[in-house]
């Protein structure tokens, strides 16, 4: 065997403890929303209980407190109390435990059916209930004034704990969207529609003007006569949206509209708050995304105050998290910026003035958790030990000293108590389902609150190993792979790449499983050899790692996939004649792209809601990563999937949701029918009322389907 330089990470491996392991994986056991037996438990509902020291958990429908400063567990509410509470005011009995948020120290608050219910825990009272239309959509409490705001077709009212209600918005044109979720088709971190102000007296929405966006057909074959679904659907180069923000004043019962200005064809993003409830910031994007201002407006007038500053890339800028302003002192926020290549912090005066850049390096900041409250310590998370891992970090704001919290090497998901003196630390690796430990804001572990047990332990499952190969330009990939059980040097293996490689994605974590999904693992009980790569254009890798694609989408992503193949055919126990391919949505391109790329290498492949021409996709994204098709003809023609059907060769099966609202149904209708032209033929499947994903039970059909081609053809 030639010699392959590895950078072997971890193995996990299948043994345990010398349990025996007999148990095999069932296909079910392997389909996600089938399989929670199959992953580490957790500590349901885990808060921090108000601004106190205590934190709360739900265990058999029963709510338990610990304190930071004592191990003493102690029952506060289980389910007969609450139901108790509930049946005095005229409620019927709930059969499980509420999803529950603290209100403050003594009161929970949860969602009853059309209700927002807040329950003293102190008098076993329900302490104040908002009720709402079983219409409403688009939920958004504001503890400040104990209201909601909601959507009702599209239009946006407020509702207060007295029963008062107002509807803000009256527009009876069903292409005019108050306060939706959908803006900007949720790109740019968009979550939400409305946007309280610190202290409620003020909410600002979304107006979504989406008539001149082109119908999009989609057909319900669920009547009698199959009729039209049509939804508005803005492909790259054609008309976008317009949208505009508006303020509604509680006091006054008017709305002032945010004159943000031309073109109109633009993207309002990150929406933030003064805390003053005098002026808003909107981080303006235009449609090309290759220039950002950071705006502030008056509420009051509507006017623009200031640009603080701007951006701008030759490729693009792309924002996903608003300015954060520093507790105690209204005159200072933070930003996320990668304008020095990677993912990093930067400290701003309020008129725009930058104080100085936070965070620094080639790692990128995953996450801002917070502050403390006197705004001296910003905390953090990042991967700067290692892109496949996540640490969590305080730095102080005055002179930029940094601290690790976290030691062992994994990902870390904190969770800090409000006045961040503690911190519960949800941590994972290869070898590690899932502890949770009790950590001061000094990075001390004080206890082990809880550890899970290993759910693999008495079956029998294949070793997995990451490591890294080179990239043509000499970068580290990451791999993942996962081995038969039982394995056996000595066989010759066949080997399926399980592949998504698009922006914003990173399957290979050292975390537990490596991230993987317990699909490739059945696939390796099945006597697979599961490979998985992080090509270029994945994220959190820097900037110039993941834009590398730009313009040319699909190309730098299979030359990287190759690498694994090269990788795989160095190896004397795989079977280079039977090399399968599977993905989704990107991953589904990309299996494509490498089947007509490489046609001598896959022998079958399974691709799942594929993008087959970049032209047929939506705006937000598709002109992001590949510019328009007027601005960029060469690269939507090298990328054209329809282009290569002729080299085609292996057994290639298409399954497509007819009702996908992301990647239309006509992206692989398109294929087909090119395939009918060239003589290819293609094996093709169809969920009817499916979208993008296929989920529930349905899944379970789903992952049959793709595993039984693979036992059939490869």
């Amino acid at each position: 065997m030639k010699k392959v330089i590895l950078a072997l990470l971890i193995i996990f491996l299948s043994g345990f403890n010398g349990i025996t392991q007999e148990k095999t994986l069932s296909l079910k056991d392997a389909v996600s929303g089938n399989n929670q037996h199959m992953y580490p438990n957790t500590l349901h509902q885990l808060a921090w209980r108000g601004g106190s020291n205590y934190y709360t958990y739900v265990e058999n429908n029963e709510l338990f407190q610990e304190s930071a400063d004592k191990t003493l567990k102690k029952s506060i509410l289980d389910l007969e109390e609450i139901n108790k509470i509930l049946k005095k005011s005229g409620y019927r009995d709930l059969a499980d435990f509420p999803d529950l948020t603290w209100y403050n120290e003594n009161a929970i608050q949860f969602t009853y059916d059309t209700s927002i219910l807040i329950i003293n825990l102190k008098s076993k009272k329900i302490e104040s209930s908002i009720n709402y239309s079983k219409l409403a959509e688009n939920i958004d409490f504001c503890k400040k004034n104990n209201s909601i705001a909601y959507t009702i077709k599209n239009n946006l009212f407020i509702t207060n704990n007295e029963g008062k209600t107002v509807q803000v918005t009256t527009e009876g044109n069903e292409n005019i969207i108050y306060a939706g979720n959908y803006v900007h088709r949720t790109e740019f971190g968009i979550q939400k529609g409305s946007f309280w102000s610190y202290n409620g007296n003020y909410i600002a929405f979304y107006r979504q003007d989406i008539s001149m966006v082109t119908n999009y057909p989609l057909v319900n074959i669920t009547t009698r006569i199959a009729e039209v679904e049509n939804i508005k659907y803005p492909m790259a180069g054609m008309k976008s949206e317009e949208v505009t923000i508006g303020i509604y004043s509680l006091e006054s019962g008017k709305t002032v509209f945010l004159k943000t200005g031309e073109p109109k064809e633009q993207y309002l993003t990150n929406i933030a708050w003064n805390p003053d409830e005098n002026s808003i910031f909107v981080a303006v994007l235009n449609r090309d995304q290759n220039h950002l201002k950071l705006n502030q407006y008056d509420i009051k007038s509507g006017e623009l105050i200031k640009t603080l500053f701007e951006e701008k890339h030759e490729k693009y800028v792309e924002p996903e998290e608003p300015i954060h302003f520093i507790p105690g002192n209204n005159n200072q926020f933070v930003w996320f910026s990668q304008r020095d290549g990677f993912n990093h912090i930067y400290l701003y005066k309020l008129n725009g003035e930058l104080i100085k850049q936070l965070t620094e390096g080639n790692w990128v900041v995953t996450d801002l958790v917070g502050f403390d409250h006197n705004g001296e310590f910003m905390y953090y998370v990042s991967n700067e030990r290692s892109p496949i891992e996540r640490d969590v970090y305080k730095i102080k704001l005055s002179n930029g000293e940094k601290t690790i919290l976290t030691q062992a090497k994994g990902t870390h998901n904190p969770l800090f108590s409000v006045n961040k003196t503690f911190f519960i630390d949800h941590y994972s690796s290869l070898e590690v389902p899932g502890d949770y430990y009790l950590v001061n804001n000094s990075g001390i572990n004080l206890r082990t609150i809880y550890k899970a047990e290993n759910p693999f332990k008495e079956y029998k499952i294949g070793e997995m190993s990451i490591f890294t190969i080179k990239a043509d330009d000499g970068q580290d990939l990451f791999v993942r792979m996962i081995k038969p059980v039982d394995f056996d040097p000595a066989k010759i293996y066949p080997a399926i790449v399980y592949v998504y490689g698009g922006p914003h994605s990173q399957l290979i974590r050292n975390k537990w499983m490596g991230n993987s999904r317990i699909w490739q693992y059945y696939m390796a009980q099945k006597g697979y050899v599961m490979l998985t790569i992080d090509n270029r254009g994945t994220a959190n890798r820097g900037f110039d790692f993941e834009n590398c694609i730009h313009r040319q989408l699909g190309k730098l992503e299979i030359e990287d996939q190759k690498k694994g193949i090269d990788f795989l055919f160095n190896l004397d126990y795989i079977d280079t004649a039977r090399i399968g391919i599977h993905g989704w949505s990107y991953g589904g391109f990309l299996t494509i792209s490498l089947m007509q790329n490489y046609s001598e290498i896959y022998k079958v492949g399974v691709a799942g809601g594929p993008v087959i021409d970049w032209k047929y996709y939506e705006i937000m994204y598709g002109e992001r990563y590949m510019d328009t098709p007027q601005e960029n003809p060469e690269g939507y023609k090298s990328t054209r999937l329809t282009d290569k059907v002729s080299k085609l060769k292996g057994k290639l099966l298409i399954i497509h949701g007819a009702v996908d609202e992301t990647v239309v149904w006509q992206h692989s209708l398109d294929y087909i029918n090119n395939c009918i032209k060239e003589g290819k033929p293609v094996d093709y499947f169809v969920y009817p009322r499916h979208k993008h994903n296929v989920r529930g039970k349905d899944r379970i059909h789903l992952m049959e389907k793709v595993t039984q081609y693979f036992d059939d053809y490869l």
